[in-house]
C-alpha cells in the first residue's frame, strides 16, 4: 500500500530514507496519512481527516494541538533523547561562558582600538575584570533528569563537578541511566540553595511556569549561574533581571532571546541552538520516521505524547488498531463485536494512559467493513484502523 507523508519542515534525508520505498513524501501533498514536522506551528492549520499520525522530529511538542489530535485518535510522536547529546554539549558551553566570563570578555576585546602594542596594553590592564572560576570542584544542580539531564550529569561528573539532581517524575529507565554519584535534592528550594550552577531540563507545563521566580532567585548562592535550554516560560525574566542587578545571579545563559534582558552584560542568549546540530537533526528524523512507519504498518506505538506505548508481535495477517477513550467495558464491547462476526481473536493487547487507551487485536481471518463500522460506532471509540498484511 502506498502511504502519503507530508513534511511541514525540512526533514533530514537520512530520516526520510527509513520510510518504506512505497511511501510518497511531499511538502504539499493532499490527504496525507501522516505529517512529519519540526518547528512549524500547527495550532491554526487544518489537519486533514486522512491524517493518522503526526511525528515531531524533536522533543518538544508545544507547536502541535495535542488535545485536538487526541480527540480525533491521531497519535502524536516525538523523539525524546535523540537530541540529548547536542543539548548537553551546549549546556557545558554555557557553563563555560558563564563561569569564565567569556561573553563580556569577547565584547571587551571587540571594542578595543589602536595598534597592536596598544591592544596588548589594554588587554593586560583589562583582563583582571574577567577572572572566572573552574568547573572542577563546583556543584551543578539539574532539575529534570530525563535523557538530557542524565547525560549532562554524567558529563559534569567527568569534568570533576559535584551534581545534585531533582526530578519527581523520573522514570525507571531514566533512573537506571543516572550516575550513582548524583545526590538527590528534596525540593527545588533545597536544590537552588546548594549549587553553583542550575540547569533546567523539563517541559513547559502549568506546574513548571515561572519555576524559577523571585523567591527562588533570593535563595540562590551569591554568584550562581542559571542555564535554561528547555523552555523560556520556566524562568521568570523579571526575577532573573533583578537577580542579575543585585549580584545574586552572576549570569543567565539561555536559548531564548529577550528584549527585557538582552542589554544586560551578564545575559547571554543563543538563537535556539539546543538541538541545532546535523547529528541531532538526523537522529530525531530517523527516530520519528521509524516510529511513524511502524504505527502506520502495524499499529505499534513508541514515544507518543498523547497515547500509551503499545506493541504486539503479529500473530496473524489481520490486525485491528483501535484508539479509544479509557472507559469501562471497552474491551468487552470490542470482543463481543468480533465474536458476533465469527472472528477468532488470536491475540489482544490494551494499554491506557490517563483518559486515553489503545487496543491491538489480531484475528484469524479478514475483517469485513461492516465489522469495522460497528466497532467505530461503539461509544468512546475514536478511530479504528484495519491493518492486513
Amino acid at each position: 500500500m502506498t502511504r502519503k507523508i507530508q513534511t511541514l519542515n525540512a526533514i533530514s534525508k537520512k530520516g526520510l530514507s527509513r520510510l518504506p520505498e512505497s511511501y510518497a513524501v511531499s511538502n504539499d501533498g493532499t490527504d496525507p496519512d501522516a505529517i512529519l514536522v519540526r518547528s512549524q506551528v500547527m495550532h491554526e492549520l487544518p489537519i486533514p481527516a486522512s491524517v493518522m499520525a503526526i511525528g515531531r522530529a524533536g522533543a518538544g511538542t508545544n507547536n502541535i494541538p495535542i488535545k485536538a489530535m487526541s480527540e480525533r485518535g491521531i497519535i502524536v510522536f516525538n523523539a525524546p533523547g535523540a537530541n540529548a547529546n547536542a543539548v548537553k554539549e551546549l549546556v557545558i558551553a554555557g557553563m563555560l561562558m558563564g563561569t569564565r566570563n567569556l561573553f563580556p570578555a569577547i565584547s571587551f576585546v571587540g571594542g578595543l582600538q589602536g595598534d597592536d602594542e596598544s591592544l596588548h596594553k589594554q588587554v593586560e590592564a583589562g583582563k583582571k575584570h574577567f577572572v572566572g572560576h573552574e568547573l572542577s570542584g563546583s556543584t551543578l544542580g539539574i532539575i529534570g533528569l530525563g535523557a538530557i539531564g542524565s547525560m549532562l550529569a554524567d558529563a559534569a561528573i567527568q569534568l570533576g563537578m559535584h551534581v545534585i539532581g531533582l526530578d519527581p517524575e523520573i522514570t525507571v529507565d531514566a533512573a537506571w541511566r543516572l550516575p550513582s554519584q548524583v545526590k538527590k535534592a528534596v525540593s527545588v528550594d533545597d536544590l537552588v540553595k546548594r549549587v553553583d550552577f542550575i540547569s533546567l531540563h523539563l517541559p513547559m507545563l502549568p506546574s513548571t511556569k515561572d519555576l524559577i521566580n523571585a523567591e527562588r532567585v533570593k535563595l540562590m548562592k551569591k554568584g550562581c549561574i542559571l542555564l535554561n535550554f528547555a523552555r523560556d516560560g520556566i524562568v521568570n525574566e523579571q526575577a532573573v533581571l533583578d537577580g542579575l542587578n543585585e549580584g545574586r545571579l552572576h549570569a543567565y545563559i539561555c536559548d531564548f532571546p529577550s528584549n527585557l534582558l538582552r542589554q544586560h552584560p551578564h545575559f547571554v542568549a543563543l538563537p535556539h541552538l539546543g538541538a541545532s546540530t546535523e547529528e541531532a537533526e538526523e537522529n530525531c528524523a530517523i527516530m520519528v520516521a521509524d516510529q511513524v512507519a511502524d504505527y502506520l504498518e502495524n499499529g505499534n506505538i513508541l514515544n507518543s505524547v498523547n497515547f500509551p506505548n503499545i506493541a504486539m508481535p503479529r500473530e496473524s495477517a489481520f490486525r485491528l488498531a483501535i484508539a479509544n477513550a479509557n472507559v469501562p467495558n471497552m474491551l468487552g464491547q470490542i470482543s463481543t463485536t468480533l465474536a458476533e462476526a465469527g472472528l477468532n481473536i488470536q491475540n489482544m493487547v490494551n494499554k491506557s494512559r490517563g483518559d486515553l487507551a489503545f487496543t491491538l487485536v489480531d484475528v484469524g481471518s479478514a475483517v469485513p467493513q461492516a465489522v469495522i463500522d460497528k466497532l467505530s460506532a461503539i461509544s468512546g471509540v475514536l478511530r479504528v484502523r484495519y491493518l492486513p498484511v
